[in-house]
């Protein structure tokens, strides 16, 4: 029997790892189509010889993306940035290179589109980020009108961007960041005690709804043995909503750290992006202070999970796993004379 093919954009990613992973475990070949493929040369391991070979394709150029998906019989497109620079902007990738992959799939025939987009993805989004996340979305369907469409929320797991951003923050400095919070502390006085409580942090900022990356590379292998799945968008969020400031406490929790929360309104965190975003690999940018400015959840109005028949885990479950790397070391006393 001949085994499929699968050309995957963006394969040799953070969530790409996981998806090859699974596709490979059914014994379809897997290009994985990258831009850099000597860095990409690792992903070999992850199937059996000659099944997952690294392709030169560069996005934003039609005539590579035509021949990476030349034959394939489904593709997948995971490409996305977080932030402009180095001739990669939103524009060129969430749209027109969402284009070319759905153009270009369809001229060869292929059976299948995933497009992965993400929640906030929005035309009248206060972000960049997100608008062109919709305008992806909808250059894809119009090329491409069986496509699947797949909105993530934050994803996470051991080589995520997230949650090892702010623990490896953590590590450098005894302030972290809680974004949304409006800079007017609310007093609170216990007549009991005579203490005074002050809540510094309303109802904590921004919502996020983590997600796991391995639950979404699930949740595109379960789309794809379900023919139904062709031209529906699905929102795949994680069990949990958390406020950023319970994100923050999870985080130090997981590491071990004590840190002073600083509540940061949007006001003050578009003044320090402005400075900020202007580093070769900005730490937070103005734009994605204006994608902050929404909460980051799953809407309802669109299957997720549960329409899949997966029970999503929990961050409390997997943050353990590879968060203990920023914990404190554990002191040993000195053995005695």
């Amino acid at each position: 029997m001949e085994r499929r093919v699968f050309t995957v954009f963006g394969g040799s990613g953070f969530l790409g790892r996981h998806l090859i992973q699974q596709l490979a475990a059914t014994g379809a070949h897997v290009r994985v189509a990258c831009r850099d493929i000597e860095a990409a040369q690792f992903v070999k391991v992850l199937g059996d010889t000659g099944q997952i070979v690294p392709w030169p394709a560069d996005i934003t150029k039609p005539d590579q993306v035509a021949a990476a998906v030349d034959g394939a019989d489904v593709v997948v497109n995971l490409v996305g940035i977080l932030f402009e620079g180095g001739g990669r902007t939103f524009q060129g990738i969430h749209v027109d290179g969402a284009g070319h992959v759905a153009t270009a799939a369809k001229a060869a025939g292929a059976e299948r589109l995933i497009h992965v987009s993400a929640i906030g993805a929005d035309g009248e989004s206060p972000a960049l980020y997100g608008r062109t996340k919709a305008g992806g979305e909808t250059v894809v369907l119009s090329a491409f009108p069986e496509a699947t469409i797949v909105r993530p929320s934050v994803v996470f797991g051991p080589d995520d961007n997230f949650f090892n951003f702010f623990a490896g923050l953590a590590r450098l400095t005894w302030v972290l960041p809680v974004f949304g919070c409006p800079l007017e502390p609310k007093f609170k006085l216990f007549p009991k005690n005579g203490f005074i409580h002050v809540d510094l942090y309303g109802d904590g900022g921004t919502r996020l709804q983590p997600v796991f990356a391995g639950d979404i590379a699930e949740a595109i292998m379960k789309i794809l043995a379900q023919p139904a799945a062709a031209g529906v968008t699905y929102e795949l969020g994680g069990p949990t909503v958390y406020s950023f400031k319970e994100i923050m406490d999870l985080l130090l929790e997981n590491t071990g750290r004590k840190r002073f929360l600083a509540p940061v309104p949007f006001g003050l965190a578009k003044f320090l992006a402005w400075f900020l975003e202007f580093w070769p690999k900005p730490i937070l940018t103005c734009d994605q202070v204006d994608l902050l400015r929404r909460d980051n959840v799953v809407t309802g109005d669109k299957p997720g999970f549960k329409e899949l028949g997966i029970t999503p885990v929990a961050a409390e479950a997997v943050l353990p796993t590879y968060l203990h790397r920023f914990r404190v070391p554990a002191r040993r006393a000195l053995p005695q004379a």
